[in-house]
């Protein structure tokens, strides 16, 4: 294996929840070039991962009426010498781009009918969290496995670019900082009330924190209902300028969200609400992280909407979540 390429997750939490995988394969293979395949939303995540030495941009799966575009499967990947493909998504989609690429080795768990498409194929497991999971793909492949807690590392020049968009946003850089993530990209069910958000930095005011709102774009809507955060970068940062500004604050107060794992993978302590999705499977490794959940009989159902009352996000109480804040400050 002298050219390796891997495909990423579609989304960011589960990309940053396989990092330790590919940690464990450059570790592995510390003389071979890896290149990180990934959708156009992920992909700046991997110049914050020293693991990777480049990064492919992949276009968005065409529709089932796209044919020109599912002609062109793989197109990005062919014609670069990879001699593996390590396929992280489950999907047949990932499989196809490989095997229409040409790429000799195709690595990743049997799924389907995907199978037939890999030359390894290792049978999935069930019931792990998701580093564990990504990292028993790379241990049956002959990949060691190391720590389990995703890290990315931050520039010193991004770091400091973040500080100066934090000051000409409002932070005079003195007070303590704590970063709100109040979207969810999977759905409203995810989301903590956005009210309990705004209570939350009322709190937080009264005891001389300044807050910022963190987020994408698409969070925009779920951040101006909470309104009255004093500084809000929302939709205002890429990836590693994100992770950047997360290590400028004590904590992050968030849902199940990828700016919960970005935070913890850059070392910041997190506290996250859990309402629909399951803790553990998707909790942020490290010790430095506090879950907080109500127990009611529907958790965790896994729906993007909930039909019922929504008591999982609902009955945590802003108390509950202000005292897991206060103990980083």
């Amino acid at each position: 294996m002298k050219r390796l390429v891997i495909l990423s997750p579609n989304w960011l939490g589960d990309a940053v929840m396989a990092l330790p995988a590919i940690a464990d394969v450059r570790r592995a293979a510390p003389g071979a070039s890896i290149t990180i395949a990934a959708r156009a939303a992920v992909a700046p995540l991997f110049r914050v991962v020293p693991e990777c030495d480049e990064t492919i941009v992949l276009a968005t799966p065409a529709p089932i009426g796209g044919v020109a575009r599912w002609q062109a499967l793989g197109a990005e990947l062919a014609g670069r010498d990879f001699d593996t493909a390590l396929l992280l998504p489950n999907s047949m989609h990932a499989a196809l781009i490989v095997s229409r690429a040409g790429i000799p080795e195709r690595w990743g768990y049997r799924a389907g009918w995907r199978g037939r498409l890999l030359t390894r194929a290792i049978a999935r497991t069930s019931g792990l969290h998701q580093v564990a999971s990504y990292q028993h793909l790379v241990r049956a492949l002959g990949f060691p496995n190391g720590s389990a807690v995703p890290r990315v590392t931050v520039p010193p020049a991004v770091r400091e670019a973040a500080a100066r968009l934090l000051t000409a946003a409002g932070w005079d850089g003195r007070a303590p900082l704590v970063g709100l993530a109040p979207g969810a990209a999977y759905g409203g069910a995810k989301r903590w009330p956005p009210s309990s958000f705004a209570e939350l930095a009322a709190a937080l005011a009264a005891d001389g924190v300044r807050t910022v709102m963190v987020g994408s774009a698409a969070d925009s809507a779920t951040a101006a209902e909470v309104g009255g955060v004093p500084v809000n970068l929302v939709g205002r940062t890429d990836l590693p300028t994100l992770a950047a500004v997360l290590t400028l604050c004590r904590t992050l107060v968030t849902n199940d969200s990828g700016a919960m794992h970005l935070a913890a993978a850059a070392g910041v302590p997190v506290t996250a609400v859990f309402g629909p999705t399951d803790e553990t499977a998707t909790r942020p490794r490290g010790e430095a992280h506090a879950i907080l959940t109500n127990p009611v009989w529907c958790r965790p159902c896994m729906l993007r909407e909930c039909p019922l009352d929504h008591a999982c996000m609902r009955g945590v109480g802003v108390d509950l979540v202000v005292a897991s804040a206060r103990r980083t400050l």
